[in-house]
């Protein structure tokens, strides 16, 4: 049995959760200034970008990088899944954000590799965006050692 003086320290907790818990309004994310941009700032990706297009960034992946000559599908093959070497990673099926770190890195300088950091260099936000959703939305062959004998 509970002693009669902590009856009075526990209704004010219960009614703290109950007032917490049941307000009419939703909480943000900090720096978020109206439900709008908490809504946009839940739907970024864990790289901080803007939502990715698929059908814009099918696009990009075609298309020719001024500095190098190449462009993503060239050494990733169609829809990512053909890379012309077996040490050039399948991109097809990927997680996006995975995707959008790694081009992330490679624009910034933080991963070394010097086609890529050329191919990354230019890249917008979005267009980073962009390809990390194309290649994500593609069937993925990707297998990982659990699944290889």
């Amino acid at each position: 049995m509970m002693p009669s003086r902590f009856i009075p320290v526990l209704c004010l907790f219960i009614a703290l959760g109950l007032s917490t818990g049941c307000s009419s309004e939703e909480a943000t994310p900090e720096g978020a200034a109206t439900k709008a941009d908490a809504e946009h700032a839940a739907k970024s990706s864990s790289a901080g970008l803007p939502s990715g297009h698929a059908d814009a960034g099918q696009k990009l992946s075609m298309a020719k990088n001024a500095a190098t000559g190449q462009s993503c599908v060239d050494c990733h093959g169609a829809a990512g899944n053909a890379p012309i070497d077996a040490i050039y990673p399948k991109l097809g099926g990927q997680y996006a954000d995975y995707l959008a770190h790694s081009l992330q890195s490679y624009r910034e300088g933080k991963r070394s590799n010097a086609l890529m950091a050329s191919q990354a260099k230019t890249l917008t936000d979005q267009q980073i965006a962009d390809l990390a959703a194309y290649f994500a939305s593609q069937p993925g062959h990707l297998t990982d050692l659990a699944t290889t004998e």
